[in-house]
């Protein structure tokens, strides 16, 4: 497939398939007349490019996990990375957790006074967010 109807499908622009490219994480096939071409997996490997990037992988990171996606064998220092961005992962995710649950308290707080905010409970709802 073309690079337009690949940025389409993963849902990317094409000028971060070029970006893509230009990090070595992807290398399509060239027709004669230079045009790049994308097998049908590769809307996939996009995808879980996205992702990772979502998820505050850096290119070289990505870089250095892609033999694990592309076959599915990882070296030692591989695993450590993976394990360590994984770790990394899960402490992001108890600390949006905790935050979710702040939010919760306030919109609790705030729906149990029937929307109207005075400028007491203001504050102390501004110290519990800080808190």
């Amino acid at each position: 497939m073309k690079i337009g109807e690949l940025a389409q499908r993963a849902g990317v622009s094409v000028r971060a398939l070029r970006y893509y490219e230009e990090q070595g994480l992807l290398s399509p096939e060239r027709t004669p007349s230079g045009q790049r071409r994308y097998t049908e997996d590769t809307v996939e490997v996009v995808r879980l490019f996205q992702q990772f990037y979502a998820a505050g992988l850096s290119s070289r990171a990505i870089a250095a996990l892609l033999p694990c996606v592309n076959n599915g064998r990882t070296t030692a220092t591989q695993r450590r990375m993976l394990r360590a961005e994984r770790d990394r992962l899960a402490d992001r995710v108890e600390e949006m957790t905790h935050t979710l649950r702040r939010l919760d308290q306030l919109i609790t707080a705030a729906d149990n006074h029937g929307g109207t905010a005075h400028s007491h409970s203001s504050r102390t709802a501004t110290s519990t967010v800080a808190s």
